[in-house]
């Protein structure tokens, strides 16, 4: 098949990559608005450069894969789903929940299937987690924990149009809670705070945050993120029932350090990047999309699915500012 791809900056670039070692992905064509980035993928990976979206779609492309700019999302969106192409964008959907509602409305009714990139649902540790909760092995769950913590803070700029820590980072969170669970948020609680740099806290923003979801069964979720773990980038989950309890991430690469006597685990160089992290989960979203264009699986991360996940963020991001518990069904009115 031939895959257009819309930006191809360092998350463009890495999914030029993969998808140019996909046996199912004959060509690529590739657009960006920085020239030099086009010529640079086309000349490493034989794909044809394309000077606009516009002209990736008119390329005879099967699939188009998004990796611009967050604002730029809905638009490439709706453009890719209005000439009938199958379209992966990465997260979010739009940079506001109301924009991203906006989408959905835009291509609701149309046969062309958009999936939307939350990585984590293609991790073989988080998969072998779902697994473990649906077959029951767990019995019934109480807890979940579930843990991102970046090794050093994006620049200035990033952060002042990130929407915020929950939007941006802790979104990943929510989404792989709903999906291993099966289960939805009804309420949460959120706090956090300003250590480190100064800018985080100038743009309205905190650096390290934590929040207790209340799920749909009465389990409980604890979601802890900070900006700054010098160790390296750390992200984990565990689950806890009545029968069993398991962890996701608890590897040798895990970024923590054991002060047991004796204890040699963790033993290996720690991750410091989330493309290290998350290299095969990667590859495994992408193949998946292709399998998608193929019309052989549908969808498995929908733009309905992000929605919910940001839901989660502005209820959380709510209850930051207003230090009180928020229901969903508040933010959905609102």
């Amino acid at each position: 098949m031939r895959i257009g791809i819309l930006g191809l900056g360092r998350i463009g670039a890495l999914h030029a990559e993969t998808l140019s070692g996909l046996d199912a992905v004959e060509s690529l064509v590739v657009s960006d608005p920085f020239a030099d980035a086009a010529k640079a993928a086309a000349e490493r990976f034989g794909a044809q450069v394309a000077d606009s979206p516009e002209a990736v779609l008119a390329a005879g492309v099967d699939g188009v894969v998004v990796a611009a700019a967050t604002d730029a999302h809905p638009e490439l969106i709706v453009a890719c789903v209005e000439a009938g192409v199958p379209v992966f964008c990465e997260k979010p959907v739009a940079r506001t929940i109301a924009e991203g509602v906006e989408v959905l409305k835009a291509v609701a009714g149309r046969d062309v299937p958009v999936q939307i990139g939350f990585n984590r649902r293609f991790d073989a540790g988080f998969v072998a987690a779902r697994a473990a909760v649906r077959s029951g092995e767990l019995g019934t769950l109480h807890t979940v924990r579930s843990t991102t913590l970046d090794p050093a803070p994006p620049p200035a700029a990033y952060i002042a149009a990130s929407g915020g820590i929950f939007r941006d980072c802790s979104v990943h969170d929510f989404d792989i809670i709903r999906w291993v669970t099966g289960r939805e948020v009804t309420e949460v609680y959120a706090a956090g705070g300003n250590r480190g740099a100064e800018y985080i806290k100038e743009a309205g923003d905190a650096d390290t945050t934590g929040a207790v979801l209340t799920l749909d069964d009465g389990t409980l979720a604890v979601v802890s993120n900070s900006r700054h773990n010098a160790r390296g980038y750390d992200v984990r989950m565990e689950i806890h029932g009545f029968t069993d309890s398991i962890a996701v991430g608890l590897e040798d690469k895990l970024p923590l350090r054991s002060v047991e006597p004796g204890v040699t685990f963790p033993a290996g160089v720690p991750h410091d990047f989330f493309m290290d992290r998350f290299t095969d989960a990667y590859r495994a979203e992408l193949h998946a999309f292709t399998e998608v264009v193929a019309g052989s699986r549908p969808s498995p991360c929908t733009i309905e699915d992000a929605l919910e996940a940001g839901w989660i963020a502005e209820a959380c991001t709510l209850s930051l500012h207003e230090h009180r518990p928020v229901p969903l069904e508040e933010v959905r009115r609102a």
